[in-house]
């Protein structure tokens, strides 16, 4: 590899710290997984550990192992889809003029924004009544939305966290119909 070369690859930083910078809710660390091409799988990941902490978090709470099975399905099927109609609706419906981004950019920075969904985890701890899980359930839901704005901002290139929050709106009620019409049809 040419020194040229080197020099525009994206810095390599260890997996847990972007984790934790994500979940810190650090607009660089999108920046940096927005363009390194090779954190698709880290993001991935992400994904599914959360869809995991998420049934873990329930055992306890009328849950089983599929149920924790079906938790890291419905969250790479959450991802996808609210990945592709936020690259869409950010791209196609509501761009910037400085707009350009592609899907693995997407799937990139909003799989690292599941990241404060691991703390769903706590929801395991013994003890813990049905009302203080809901309240957990609930922080790491609205936490999620805070950094999948941050996501989108950071991959749409937007100036506007308020356009980001529109664009993550539109596509979150997309994603959660097409995700209760597909649950309602395999049910059955």
């Amino acid at each position: 590899m040419t020194e040229s070369a080197q020099s525009a690859a994206p810095p390599r930083t260890p997996y847990l710290a972007r984790i934790i910078r994500a979940a810190g809710l650090n607009s660089q660390l999108y920046e940096e997984v927005e363009a390194d091409r090779t954190a698709t799988w880290q993001a991935l990941s992400v994904v599914i550990l959360a869809g995991l902490a998420a049934g873990i978090g329930t055992i306890g709470h009328a849950s089983n192992i599929v149920f924790v099975a079906v938790n890291i399905v419905v969250a790479l099927l959450g991802w996808a889809i609210w990945a592709v109609m936020t690259y869409w609706i950010g791209v196609h419906v509501l761009p910037e003029p400085q707009t350009r981004s592609d899907i693995g950019e997407l799937l990139r920075t909003t799989g690292f924004s599941s990241a404060p969904g691991l703390i769903r985890v706590l929801g395991a701890v013994p003890g813990l009544s049905d009302p203080a899980q809901q309240v957990l359930y609930l922080g790491a839901a609205v936490w999620m939305l805070l950094a999948m704005v941050i996501a989108v901002r950071q991959a749409l290139d937007y100036h506007s966290t308020w356009r980001a929050i529109g664009v993550c709106l539109i596509g979150w009620t997309v994603q959660a119909l097409i995700l209760v019409v597909t649950i309602r049809a395999a049910a059955f």
